[in-house]
């Protein structure tokens, strides 16, 4: 098995039982479309583990929860093949302040000893939790075990791939190469960070993992271990949710690290000119680039008080393309 590791100092992790619990949560919202996708990847994983999989819907108003129940009422009635070692399905439905909360809800009732989120329009590749487990089991000091994922489109097209990487602590101030769904950790290592900060909304994950980076080890395993859905009203592609996403992620990094690295800054002013522009400019991302960058600069002095090697670095024409790329592809 290749693994990649942080190079960090063992935390005492306890050794996993022969056959761990492994909970995973899912928050949901009007995901009508998605879920019953999403849950049956979850259920139907195979492996040498137990499942404790919980749904926290926010009220939902669409078929979700009819999708929900019927996975309930299979397993009860013993008509779901079970692939692991048993599986408990647990489900809440009530309003609730958002997706951070609903996770942080599920986390306060998992039972596992391995911790994880998937959200209601992803999906898990093929025996994904037992990977992430065996690697949990080879480096008794991780506790977080992170894949990578394929992007896919509403209609299940692959569309791209994630940019994970190996591990590096100071290079998370830059790039958040953890993918979220494809990430696992230890219940000692989310109780030890304070668990999700309720307070986000979109950088919720990113936040997680630099806290538990602070004190903890991570095994980047280079294999696709969710498809990560993009799709309209995905949080990651929807215009209207990408200026805050970009200025969450920015105060979090700065927040976290006492610096606004300048890519993140662009990417802030970037979406920031896109959304204040007329139609005809926001639709040309070299226009909405040339706006920009007059805004990052001023920006880049407000938050920081010199210029840092580090930023200087990161300038670069493949910096340019990569942001237009994948502005290309959340199209």
């Amino acid at each position: 098995m290749s693994t990649e590791a942080a190079a960090a100092e063992p935390t005492g992790t306890m050794p996993l039982p022969a056959a761990p619990v492994v909970s995973i949560v899912t928050p949901s919202f009007n995901q009508g479309a998605f879920i019953e996708e999403t849950l049956r990847s979850v259920l139907s994983q195979r492996g040498d583990f137990s499942l404790d999989y919980i749904v926290i819907d926010g009220g939902s108003t669409d078929a979700t929860m009819d999708i929900v129940k019927k996975y309930d009422k299979l397993l009860s009635d013993s008509r779901w093949p079970v692939a692991c070692r048993g599986i408990r399905y647990r489900w809440l439905s009530e309003k609730d302040r958002g997706q951070t909360d609903a996770i942080a809800k599920g986390f306060a009732r998992a039972e596992g000893h391995i911790l994880a989120w998937l959200n209601s329009d992803d999906v898990y590749s093929e025996d994904a939790i037992q990977k992430a487990v065996s690697v949990f089991r080879e480096r008794r000091d991780a506790d977080v075990v992170y894949g990578t994922a394929a992007y896919i489109n509403e209609h299940g097209e692959a569309v791209g791939r994630y940019p994970a990487e190996p591990f590096d602590g100071k290079r998370l101030a830059v790039v958040d190469f953890i993918c979220q769904p494809s990430t696992f950790f230890t219940r000692s290592a989310y109780d030890r960070s304070g668990g999700v900060n309720v307070d986000l909304r979109y950088a919720m994950d990113y936040d997680l993992w630099i806290r538990m980076a602070q004190q903890g080890s991570f095994v980047y395993f280079p294999e696709v271990l969710s498809y990560y859905r993009l799709h309209g009203e995905s949080k990651t592609v929807a215009p209207h949710h990408a200026l805050e996403n970009h200025r969450e992620c920015l105060r979090t990094v700065v927040r976290h690290f006492h610096w606004a690295p300048v890519n993140r800054v662009v990417g802030y002013a970037y979406h920031s000119v896109k959304n204040a522009s007329p139609a005809f400019i926001s639709r040309r991302p070299w226009m909405v680039l040339f706006g920009a960058l007059p805004v990052a600069l001023f920006l880049y002095f407000r938050f920081n008080t010199w210029i840092r090697l580090d930023d200087i670095r990161l300038i670069t024409p493949r910096t340019i393309r990569k942001l237009l790329a994948m502005e290309r592809l959340f199209e």
